[in-house]
């Protein structure tokens, strides 16, 4: 098998003399000569696909298709895979390759968290699963062993960090931070998913943002009313554009970052930016949906969690609620008692 491709040689016969040790020199031979790609194969055959060529194509599949998280699986690919794979036959690589690739990132100078260099694996994981899809190998190359995560503690805003939140974003320069702000604790939306809202997916009246492109699929993120209501002011007040988050300057045609607003808020805030990044916006926002006693799969639903497991991380942060659930349960029995 090479390339996934069964290739037929003919040794010769053994009533012309042909011996099993010649066979099997023979087959030694043709092993290695494919190793190294010197091996002579049919007319027709094409030659093997490049990790470097495979990685374009790859990306540019997923670019007419809509696939998601397109700019973060480029940059993984063209800062750390592409540049140690090169050009590496894609249907090649082993999983002694990929631990090389693993041991480099951790030893380098800025050495990556596990964390990151899974999200690099998971890239490399889903172009071998397309690969294969789209006839490209016949199988997928080497074994991706990932490494084990500790999910942490998940750091949320309290009630009393929120109201200082708000009120510094009120009063920033920044025309964005607020209502980005705003709109991350009342729905537990993701930041790229909220800087890239469209007008057009905004339904007021039924209260939910239509959201194609989320990262667990296509969903409608149910609002709060008052998010509806601000909404309604902020869109009026809004120039035409089909973004609610418009920029000239971006390519894209909207707001594709909001770090400086953002770090400068939550330290006029008092807070640590270190610690309380955007993405703790949407921990705040299911923290506390779980804390207010909403049942996990409806929280998996505002979320859009791909699975209960995921939600269930939440439950455990601050016990008030658990406690609550408790005292139900002790009066529940002292009335029928």
């Amino acid at each position: 098998m090479v390339d996934g491709q069964r290739i037929h040689r003919v040794v010769g016969r053994e009533s012309e003399g042909t011996t099993r040790t010649q066979a099997e020199d023979f087959i030694a031979k043709i092993r290695n000569d494919a190793k190294h790609d010197r091996l002579s194969l049919p007319k027709g055959r094409k030659v093997a696909l490049s990790f470097r060529d495979a990685a374009a194509k790859y990306l540019d599949r997923l670019r007419e298709s809509g696939g998601k998280d397109l700019s973060a699986k480029a940059r993984r690919l063209k800062l750390h895979l592409v540049p140690f794979l090169g050009d590496t036959p894609l249907s090649k690589i082993t999983t002694f390759n990929i631990e090389q690739h693993k041991r480099r990132r951790c030893t380098e100078t800025d050495a990556a968290k596990s964390g990151t260099i899974n999200r690099e694996l998971a890239v490399l994981s889903h172009l071998f699963n397309n690969a294969v899809e789209w006839g490209w190998i016949g199988h997928r190359p080497g074994k991706i062993n990932r490494f084990p995560e500790d999910p942490g503690r998940i750091i949320y805003l309290t009630t009393e960090q929120i109201a200082r939140l708000i009120e510094c974003a009120k009063a920033d320069a920044s025309e964005i931070v607020y209502p980005f702000i705003v709109i991350g604790l009342e729905t537990s939306m993701r930041k790229s998913e909220i800087l890239s809202i469209r007008r057009e997916n905004i339904d007021l009246e039924r209260r939910v943002i239509y959201l194609p492109k989320a990262k667990a699929g296509a969903r409608e993120q149910p609002i709060t009313k008052h998010l509806a209501d601000f909404l309604a002011g902020y869109l009026a007040a809004l120039p035409p554009s089909p973004w609610l988050f418009p920029s000239i300057a971006a390519k894209s045609g909207h707001v594709r970052d909001i770090k400086t607003p953002y770090h400068r808020v939550v330290k006029t805030a008092g807070l640590d930016p270190k610690q309380i990044v955007k993405h703790t916006l949407r921990h705040t926002a299911i923290t506390h949906l779980v804390q207010s006693g909403v049942d996990l799969p409806t929280v998996q639903r505002i979320s859009g969690r791909k699975t209960l497991v995921m939600v269930a991380r939440y439950a455990h942060q601050n016990g008030e609620h658990i406690q609550s659930a408790m005292d139900k349960l002790e009066e529940r029995y002292r009335l029928t008692s």
